[in-house]
């Protein structure tokens, strides 16, 4: 592959201009946009940064040989007054906000203890600081170094790990270790059998003996990790994992940033290596997708198309009765385990590694932060690395959201999607709208930067093939994320936000989507719903064609300002559209798109997501009294106690609120660990019961109630909603009426 010779500084590798270059800029001016992006220093293939004591230990990737470099290291931190302490030498940066407070001194710690013990006289005294206790971040960013420079996501040295298991948690009588599977890309594969503490220590001399950069797992820090802590210590056998021989160690529990939530996970370490869940990394990759249903493994692999043939579906109970009968079974299951998870890390992980090149963090902190925090990573580094001082967050204020509105209510044929690539990072670049406290113009010069390298790196895509398009779109991907993430980095609280010029971005976005809404309908198409940055339309009569559709497009983007672009993104036979964001879209190639919880929401029971999927496929033939037809046949089927106990129950998550007072999962959360899921339904007293546990008790009207509430969600779509659904008193009194005369 020819990538690896020319990524050497850091730089995106460009071997000629792109054909229809966007700009030039100076050397100077280049060498300053480079370092923007991905820091200043161009040591290349660091693979891993540690900290033992004071020193940073670098691991760097010569070929397959793997050197270490050791370097003093100072912590530091930024607060808005100094403090004086033994082991600390102040610094007062330059820079001004005005009436903006500000972080302008920088102390550098003799050693980590002289830092902690500042950082808590700091926060005893009520003081605003930065002070990141990983110290690799802290090297990082003072140093302008990043990981994995001058590599492919394919040049990590990756295994993945799945463990098979006598019970759902290590404490519980008989619990063992049955199996490990272990993999590796490139070509290892191995099941570690035998006594557990024999499996254990085969564990550790083989990661000691493969020296991967990167362990993965499916649920690795909620499942697998935790087991084997809890087994190495009932057998008093260390997991020394690590590069410098160190014990594996688990961390305080944190929040892994998935979209506007987070999930909190207990997060694990070892010396020299990333650990890295799909579990978790799946989650983030369907943000904007919205997809997938479940996040297990298997149902990942199955939606997204990565499933393995003959493929082996096992539930979890049934692995201890099935690995005394049929042990080779429980193998090849485990095995396809690590297969698929490797699969599936090459899916939801290359995004992350190549921002690990432009971002001052490790691989395992990048998988779980933010895209806020990571663009306010770049910009603390080029203040800091200017000598300058910070500004603190601006007070929280509400400002307009983009424009949302719906039109048309109901099935409509003929289906064109006009959307604005990039709404917001456009405005942002094309009106000059950037953050007032910005002193050092680094907001607009590096989002218009790496929208270009975006454009380069989708162009060499396009032109490329195999591993060589693999590397191109993983990087384009990468500049997406933060490229979207410049807008809501504006409006939430990091160093640099700004409300107003927030909101001066979204009212320029509402602007514009109606001025293209308004031009649609002047040439007589008909807008469905107005959606932020895109619009759902009919075309006038006489367009029918994919061409026309464009061509009309292209019409509308004339009318729009210089470098706001308008694309055609989409054509379908039908939508039905029900209300503002909840619409199902119906391909040419048949396949159906939801948009919206209200028409699937991976926390609704099974019934009611078959009553919604079944209702939407009748109104999509124009048979929408099949849907009334099918609510009271589901009604009766539910009140006669027809209706398996397996589409009334749903899937819940024991968290620690589980356990508080009042909480409707309290008297089952004692039962089970924190993160394990369990399957309840209601009971007739209004308690929840489990799954296993079902003694014909379900509340029969309860679900009935929450039949009517799935079949509220369609109402719009129905002017004699009423009639057609009668409310579940009337369906519970007919039901005892007619009884009378059995």
């Amino acid at each position: 592959m020819r990538v690896k010779s020319f990524i050497m500084q850091g730089v995106l590798p460009i071997e000629e201009p792109p054909s229809e270059p966007i700009r030039s800029a100076t050397s100077q001016e280049q060498e300053r946009l480079n370092a923007l992006i991905f820091g200043s220093d161009p040591t290349p293939r660091i693979v891993a940064v540690e900290a033992v004591d004071s020193t940073i230990w670098l691991y760097v990737r010569e070929g397959e040989q793997l050197h270490v470099q050791q370097e003093r290291f100072q912590p530091w931190l930024l607060s808005d007054q100094p403090m004086s302490l033994p082991g600390v030498h102040w610094q007062e940066l330059d820079g001004d906000f005005g009436d903006r407070p500000a972080l302008r001194y920088l102390a550098r710690c003799a050693d980590y203890e002289a830092f902690d013990r500042l950082r808590q006289a700091l926060r005893d005294e009520h003081r605003a600081t930065i002070a990141y206790g990983s110290l690799a971040r802290q090297y990082l960013m003072l140093t302008g170094k990043t990981l994995f420079k001058g590599m492919t996501f394919d040049m990590l040295h990756r295994v993945q790990l799945d463990i098979e298991t006598s019970t759902l948690t290590p404490d519980q009588p008989g619990a063992r270790i049955l199996m490990i599977a272990l993999s590796d890309n490139r070509g290892y594969e191995e099941l570690l059998e035998g006594e557990e503490p024999s499996i254990l220590k085969r564990l550790v001399e083989r990661i000691r003996t493969l020296d991967p950069d990167v362990i993965e797992g499916h649920n690795l820090f909620g499942f697998d990790i935790p087991f084997l802590v809890a087994r190495a210590e009932h057998h008093r056998i260390p997991l020394t994992l690590g590069r410098d021989g160190s014990p594996l160690r688990v961390g305080s529990p944190r929040a892994c940033v998935i979209g506007a939530n987070s999930r909190t996970f207990k997060p694990a370490f070892i010396h020299g290596r990333h650990l890295l869940d799909t579990y978790l990394a799946v989650q983030r990759f369907d943000i904007g997708r919205g997809e997938l249903e479940s996040y297990g493994l298997k149902e990942s692999a199955q939606s997204l198309g990565l499933a393995l043939e003959e493929r082996i579906y096992l539930e979890r109970e049934q692995i201890p009765h099935l690995w005394q009968s049929d042990p080779d079974t429980v193998r090849q299951y485990c095995l396809q385990d690590v297969h698929e998870t490797r699969r599936l890390a090459e899916l939801v992980l290359p995004t992350e590694f190549y921002q690990c090149q432009m971002v001052p963090d490790t691989l395992q902190n990048l998988a779980t932060i933010g895209t806020g925090e990571k663009a306010n990573l770049l910009f603390l580094r080029a203040y800091l690395q200017a000598g300058h001082a910070i500004p603190l967050p601006q007070e929280p204020r509400d400002y307009p959201g983009g424009y949302t509105e719906v039109r048309i209510v109901g099935l409509v044929q003929r289906v064109v999607k006009a959307d604005v690539e990039s709404l917001y990072p456009s405005v942002m670049l094309q009106f000059g709208i950037k953050p007032d406290a910005d002193r050092l113009n680094v907001f607009l010069p590096l989002l218009r930067e790496l929208t270009q390298r975006r454009l380069e790196a989708k162009l060499r895509a396009r032109q490329s093939t195999g591993s060589e398009a693999n590397y191109w779109d993983g990087l384009q991907a990468s500049f997406k994320i933060l490229i979207n993430s410049f807008y809501g980095y504006l409006g939430a609280s990091f160093n640099f936000n700004d409300y107003d010029a927030a909101e001066a971005v979204t009212l320029k976005g509402q602007e514009i989507v109606k001025h293209i809404a308004a031009e649609i309908e002047a040439r007589g198409g008909k807008v469905i719903e107005i959606d932020t940055d895109g619009v759902y339309f009919q075309p006038p009569e006489g367009i029918e064609s994919e061409e026309q559709e464009k061509a009309f497009v292209a019409e509308i983007a004339r009318t729009l300002p210089e470098g706001i672009r308008l694309v055609h993104d989409g054509r379908y036979q039908a939508m039905l559209s029900v209300k503002t964001k909840n619409y199902v879209l119906l391909g040419y190639d048949g396949r159906l798109i939801y948009k919206g919880a209200s028409l699937r929401s991976r926390a609704d029971e099974r019934f009611g997501r078959e009553f919604i999927s079944q209702a939407i496929q009748w109104l999509l033939k124009g048979q929408p009294e099949r849907v009334s037809e099918e609510y009271r046949r589901l009604a009766n089927a539910i009140l006669n106690g027809e209706l398996p106990i397996e589409h009334l129950c749903r899937r819940e998550r024991i968290t620690e609120k589980s356990h508080q007072p009042h909480h409707p999962l309290r008297e089952l959360a004692g039962r089970f660990q924190v993160g394990d899921y369990i399957n309840v339904y209601r009971r007739k007293d209004g308690s929840l019961g489990l799954l296993e546990e079902y003694a014909g008790d379900e509340d029969r009207e309860h679900y009935v109630e929450k039949l009517y509430k799935f079949a509220c969600r369609l109402q719009e779509l129905f002017p004699d909603f009423e009639q057609l659904f009668p409310r579940p008193q009337t369906l519970i009194a007919t039901r005892d009426q007619a009884s009378l005369f059995d």
